[in-house]
């Protein structure tokens, strides 16, 4: 038995550190003392630790390869590790704490590769490929009951008629699914033949065993590993699914699929190492079962979970979505009391803008007006401005030739132009003014109150 039946490292094995295990094997593989040994070795040895033990007698130059590629490994985990900590947001980590995560290797020395390391490989890799095809189950039943769920909570949303019509059609689809050619017992002489007749291109009546074994073992390595099993099945599976069909789910022809392999490895495997040798193929061939098998049951016949995991399945759900609820009122409430910090600080900016902006015009109006009433222009006659009666754009400026504007009125010891009235005698229309020293002059006054004043006085 070779180091490679032992962890049936076929394409892929599923396990993160894959690439990892592969390599190790490869340089193992390269060792003729090691080799000797896995002849002697069962599998219950080598999970046991009992083939670790001979690392210490392999060459130099392999030992020199795998303590390359352990250091390479530790390396790829903490450039993970340091992957995680930048999304997290920088926050510290303990290292070391997470590196102890991966238990296929000594990271107590992260430099050389010594037998607890493979003996940690080798247990890890072992209990990781059990467990494997258990998470997928419980995925694909998380998957189905999921897909249920969002069935039901859509026929929610509908009303009487349109929920009649949905269930009839969910009815009518399941009805079809179900509707397909009988399927062989998975490993049974039947379902061998026809691969044999339909992939194969030969003659059901020359079918022989130990010719199928060969034509299907494509890496040629001796043993049917669990994809060149699992290849084996595509015919039945077409019998039940196709991409095309909407009655048929794709996810449940993979879980089909698994079904189907695990089954014929419990009858097939005898020793439990994950392949299928020839001489356990050929044994199998010899037993009644497999001239005789019982007929198989499907996953519409054998659902992947009951109505009481269903229960359960929802109250999760209903639990998950109300904390998400109450999550999202905290986070409302959060958003509110921002916004209404944020209104207090525009309005706080916006008072201390109003004050500064009022104390500047307080300081700058005063001596413009006081320049304003100082200042007198040099040719009294040029501020007199010449208007026709129809002037109305500053008729309390205007003046004739002769005299006092012609239409004026006294408001507040200031001549005002306005339409239709007119003085009898110019110096008696003539009011007594103050001089301009008399003038009250208020903080911040009218700058065109100042200037007409001035104008007044001047002429």
């Amino acid at each position: 038995m070779w180091i490679l039946t032992v962890f049936c490292l076929f394409q892929d094995t599923g396990l993160h550190y894959d690439r990892y295990l592969r390599e190790v094997i490869d340089f193992l593989e390269k060792d003729q003392h090691f080799r000797e040994k896995l002849h002697n070795t069962d599998m219950e040895d080598i999970k046991q630790g009992k083939l670790a033990k001979e690392l210490d007698f392999v060459g130099h130059h392999v030992r020199t390869k795998l303590d390359e590629l352990k250091r390479q490994e530790v390396n790829r985990l903490r450039t993970l590790i340091k992957a995680k900590q930048d999304v997290e947001g920088g926050h510290e980590m303990n290292h070391k704490a997470l590196l102890m995560q991966f238990e296929y290797m000594n990271h107590m020395n992260p430099h050389t590769f010594e037998v607890e390391d493979l003996d940690k490989l080798i247990k890890s890799a072992t209990s990781d490929l059990e467990n494997y095809d258990k998470d997928r189950h419980e995925e694909f039943k998380r998957y189905e009951m999921m897909k249920e769920h969002k069935r039901k909570e859509h026929l929610k949303n509908l009303d009487e008629e349109q929920r009649k019509d949905e269930e009839q059609h969910y009815e009518e689809l399941r009805k079809k699914h179900a509707n397909h050619p009988k399927i062989n017992h998975p490993g049974s002489q039947d379902q061998l033949k026809e691969v044999w007749e339909e992939s194969d291109g030969l003659d059901p009546n020359d079918f022989d065993p130990k010719t199928f074994f060969k034509l299907h073992d494509n890496n040629g390595d001796g043993y049917i590993d669990q994809q060149e099993l699992e290849a084996l099945f595509t015919k039945e599976l077409e019998k039940m699914y196709s991409p095309n069909l909407e009655e048929d789910d794709m996810t449940e022809m993979e879980e089909e699929r698994l079904r189907m392999r695990e089954h014929v490895m419990n009858e097939v495997d005898t020793n439990k190492d994950r392949l299928v040798s020839l001489d356990e193929f050929l044994i199998s061939t010899n037993r009644k079962e497999f001239q005789e098998p019982d007929s198989w049951e499907t996953l519409e016949q054998a659902p992947a979970y009951t109505d009481e995991e269903m229960k359960l399945f929802e109250e999760q759900l209903a639990q998950e979505e109300s904390n998400l609820k109450q999550k999202n009122v905290e986070l409302q409430k959060q958003k509110e009391e921002l916004e209404r910090q944020q209104e207090q600080l525009d309005a706080q900016k916006a008072e201390l803008q109003q004050t500064v902006d009022s104390h500047d015009s307080s300081e700058t109006q005063p001596n413009q007006a006081a320049l304003l009433l100082n200042t007198a222009p040099s040719n009294p006659e040029a501020s007199r401005t010449n208007v026709s009666a129809g002037n109305t754009v500053a008729p309390w400026l205007a003046r004739t030739a002769h005299g006092p504007p012609q239409e004026s009125l006294v408001r507040d010891e200031t001549r005002i132009s306005l339409p239709g009235q007119t003085l009898p005698n110019p110096d008696d229309a003539r009011p007594i003014v103050h001089r301009p020293t008399d003038l009250p002059v208020a903080a911040g006054c009218d700058r065109a109150w100042a200037r007409t004043q001035s104008l007044w006085w001047h002429s």
